[in-house]
């Protein structure tokens, strides 16, 4: 059967190279087969939500913000960092949906899980579809790449010609068109609850 399934090999030793407000980037010696040891440095996550909102006409929620990383402009879904204790995913995710679109949805299902680059950091995000949007007001105020962020509709088979055409190159949104698309041949029918357990 092909599913990941949660395996930990033992580890020696850890050291701590950098700690940031957000992340930390940290060296694991690790027990190798045929007990060979060999360090592995990663970067150490909180996690992320993503939102795929989906109007009535088949048009996805995009937005640009600027990724110093990449040193670009990137089109992305409303997204954002898991840094509220205890909060469920979906109720962050619907977070930032209000806060960097200005829409609520009334349906919500789990879309895709991610892991973003498994090679270097445990970062988990889970990607949303949301469907039954209502614009709404909201004073939250936007800081640093947040602000002057647009907003762009566009229809969500045009959005997979362009993640395929190297358009679009934000991870989530790349998995989250693709995803939606392939769901969207069965009316979603196949999608898990908004609150389906991470594996």
């Amino acid at each position: 059967m092909i599913r990941d399934t949660p395996e930990s090999w033992e580890v020696i030793e850890t050291k701590e190279r950098f700690q940031g407000h957000i992340i930390r980037v940290v060296t694991d010696t690790v027990k190798m087969p045929r007990d060979e040891a060999a360090e592995r440095d990663y970067v150490v996550h909180p996690g992320a939500v993503a939102v795929l909102a989906l109007d009535e006409h088949d048009r996805v929620l995009m937005i640009r913000q600027y990724r110093h990383p990449t040193r670009h402009l990137l089109w992305e879904l409303p997204a954002g960092i898991r840094d509220v204790a205890g909060e469920p995913l979906v109720a962050g995710a619907a977070r930032e949906l209000e806060e960097e679109a200005g829409y609520r949805a009334g349906t919500w299902h789990t879309l895709v899980d991610l892991r973003s680059s498994p090679g270097m950091t445990d970062e988990r995000i889970r990607v949303f579809l949301a469907r039954d949007l209502t614009k709404v007001e909201t004073d939250f105020v936007h800081r640093h790449e947040e602000i002057d962020m647009p907003v762009e509709w566009i229809p969500l088979a045009d959005a997979v010609q362009k993640a395929l055409m190297g358009m679009i190159h934000n991870s989530p949104a790349v998995a989250g068109i693709l995803a939606a698309y392939a769901a969207s041949a069965d009316g979603f029918a196949l999608l898990r609850p908004a609150d389906a357990p991470e594996e």
